[in-house]
């Protein structure tokens, strides 16, 4: 897995900001505690999709009632359902220096954020190379909380890919991932050839989000 130190200053609020050496020497340390505790594990399926409204559609049985995911997937006639984890190593190292050391545990935080992120990328290269064989590409991926797809579809999501089994995730009754640096999305196949697939904010809506990408 890269580690994209750009990614992680910008969790920490750098937002193109320079970062003194003392922070960045902190960051390579928490990269090499986490390195060794990481057990990243990725499960995907592809199901066909049906729009059946403005604002509800269909995926693997799985009805959702969201304008802006039906919006975002519209077109599409399948849908790869995706989840990933860095795996419950990761969140016993955070809540440790959460105890012992909390300005350090932000900077784990952080680079946990970006790690999760960078290990969907990869994988979802597998989904695109698929896609690919069939001529179709790949919208972004889509999860639950973004806009009004609610994060109530966290455990049917975990319950198509049998991923409590298969990587050890599972959702809480509030609906939080545990482990919490984890990711659940869905991601259309679309005929329209697109090479923004990984991009993480083309969706949002939320203008003022700290963690919105720079243009």
């Amino acid at each position: 897995m890269k580690w994209n130190q750009k990614e992680i200053l910008r969790y920490l609020g750098y937002r193109g900001k320079p970062a003194d050496e003392t922070v960045l020497a902190q960051i390579d340390g928490c990269i090499r505690e986490l390195e060794a505790v990481l057990a990243p594990k990725a499960v995907f399926a592809t199901f066909d999709v049906t729009v059946l409204k403005e604002n509800q559609l269909e995926i693997g049985g799985m009805h959702i009632q969201s304008k802006q995911l039906s919006q975002h997937i519209n077109g599409c006639k399948q849908a790869s359902v995706f989840a990933a984890t860095l795996g419950a190593q990761t969140d016993l190292l955070i809540q440790r220096y959460n105890i012992l050391d909390l300005s350090k545990a932000v900077i784990l935080q952080a680079c946990a954020a970006a790690a999760i992120e960078e290990y969907c990328d990869e994988r979802q290269e597998e989904i695109r190379r698929q896609a690919a064989e069939q001529q179709l590409y790949l919208r972004p991926r889509y999860s639950p909380g973004y806009g009004d797809f609610a994060l109530s579809h966290q455990k049917e999501l975990l319950s198509l890919l049998d991923a409590p089994k298969r990587i050890g995730l599972t959702a809480m009754d509030t609906f939080v991932l545990a482990p919490s640096k984890s990711v659940t999305a869905i991601i259309g196949f679309t005929h329209e050839d697109t090479t923004c697939h990984i991009a993480r904010c083309m969706t949002c809506t939320a203008k003022n989000c700290p963690f919105r990408k720079e243009d």
